[in-house]
């Protein structure tokens, strides 16, 4: 497993969202239709454990690696991919609040033995703030707040300024879901039940403690007192992986998919009675569990060099961190061929509304435009560096 072995107390959380995923892909199914995850399903995630991973011991947590925040988020993917997205944001949210002020972890944590406090995170600054004393006063709506219909706070993009009102950095502030509203706009294609709605400030007051500077943060300058090793890892780069975790188990499912109806389904207008019977079929079979592995094996190397790095008080510098950036990348570009390829082997009666496979192609094909992993801009900024261009690809992706 190398330096970022996943703990036993990690692989029983995953052992029970594996007993979990008949349920998970029976409410992925409803929760599609409704626009909204399944309540019984959620409440069952919540009960493994799953959202505690990532906050500190201190709090009940267990202080996840990388390699095992994507784990769990795959694990529940093979179930539902949507619900696996909102734990992928809900995981980032709580890793992020790990390197806050320690009073704004208090704030959140401090009351609950376990760790399940959930907080959503948006960091896109699309809002404005006033400093004032003791803190800021921040308006703004940010898109997209998936998961924050079931979060109890959000960490939320804010411009910081100074006392003559000039922007000096960007941040994120740490404000409770009570002081916020919300607009239900998210009407898509994919991903329809994580109700990713665009959450609503209003002259709301945010303590100094409870905002944390990100040019600090994506440099490694973090606020908070945790040792854990997870949470001296590259700020960017340890949220982007979060997001990986998601596609990987989606892929793995349409693969679950196709080959669980192999022996059952024929081919049109062929002599095969059984899909599985075609060299044909089964050479679409090898080649999408091949490159599924090589997809989970390029996130487990990207995670481990994260983790590695940490535990050596290394910080990667921003040519590294591109170069992670564009293997996330690959690694959701690999995936979506693969279940492209598995749709058009499993044939028309995939694209049913009763069937989970077309589920899976909506659901990982929006998640795929996230900007987080975005092949283009990924490989354009790498291959900048790769050339000796650093100024440029930072124009790019200034923030990785």
């Amino acid at each position: 497993m190398g330096e970022a072995e996943i703990r036993s107390q990690v692989s029983t959380i995953i052992s029970k969202i594996d007993a979990l995923r008949p349920l998970l892909v029976a409410s992925g199914r409803s929760g599609d239709q409704t626009r909204h995850v399944d309540d019984e399903a959620f409440a069952a995630l919540v009960g493994t454990g799953a959202f505690a991973v990532s906050a500190p011991e201190k709090f009940g947590g267990l202080a996840a690696n990388t390699r095992e925040s994507i784990a769990v988020a795959r694990a529940v993917a093979r179930g539902d991919g949507s619900l696996a997205w909102m734990f992928g944001i809900l995981d980032s949210g709580a890793w992020v609040l790990s390197l806050m002020d320690d009073r704004a972890q208090a704030d959140v944590w401090g009351n609950d033995a376990d760790g399940n406090r959930l907080v959503s995170i948006v960091l896109a600054t699309t809002s404005d703030s006033t400093p004032t004393d003791g803190g800021y006063r921040v308006s703004g709506k940010w898109a997209y707040g998936t998961g924050s219909t079931h979060a109890n706070w959000s960490l939320l993009g804010i411009p910081l300024r100074n006392g003559a009102g000039e922007i000096v950095d960007a941040g994120l502030a740490l404000i409770p879901a009570s002081d916020l509203s919300s607009e239900d706009n998210w009407h898509v294609a994919g991903m329809r039940s994580t109700s990713s709605v665009t959450q609503i400030a209003q002259d709301v007051f945010v303590p100094a403690h409870r905002v944390l500077p990100l040019t600090a943060a994506v440099e490694g300058d973090h606020l908070g007192s945790n040792t854990e090793t997870t949470y001296r890892t590259v700020f960017v780069p340890s949220l982007f992986m979060k997001l990986v975790g998601p596609h990987l188990g989606m892929g793995r499912a349409a693969l679950d998919f196709l080959i669980s109806h192999a022996d059952t389904k024929s081919i049109p207008y062929t002599g095969y009675e059984k899909q599985a019977d075609s060299s044909i079929f089964q050479s679409v079979i090898a080649r999408a569990s091949v490159n599924l592995s090589a997809a989970e094996s390029v996130a487990q190397q990207v995670a481990d060099e994260i983790y590695a790095g940490a535990d050596r008080d290394y910080y990667a510098p921003y040519a590294t961190r591109i170069e992670m950036r564009a293997k996330a990348a690959w690694v959701v570009e690999t995936i979506t061929a693969v279940i492209n390829d598995l749709v058009t082997a499993h044939g028309s009666s995939g694209f049913a509304e009763a069937s989970s496979l077309q589920r899976i192609w909506r659901d990982q094909a929006t998640a795929a435009t996230h900007g987080h992993t975005l092949g283009a801009s990924g490989y354009e900024a790498y291959g900048k560096v790769l050339l000796g261009r650093e100024d440029d690809a930072r124009f790019v992706l200034p923030i990785v």
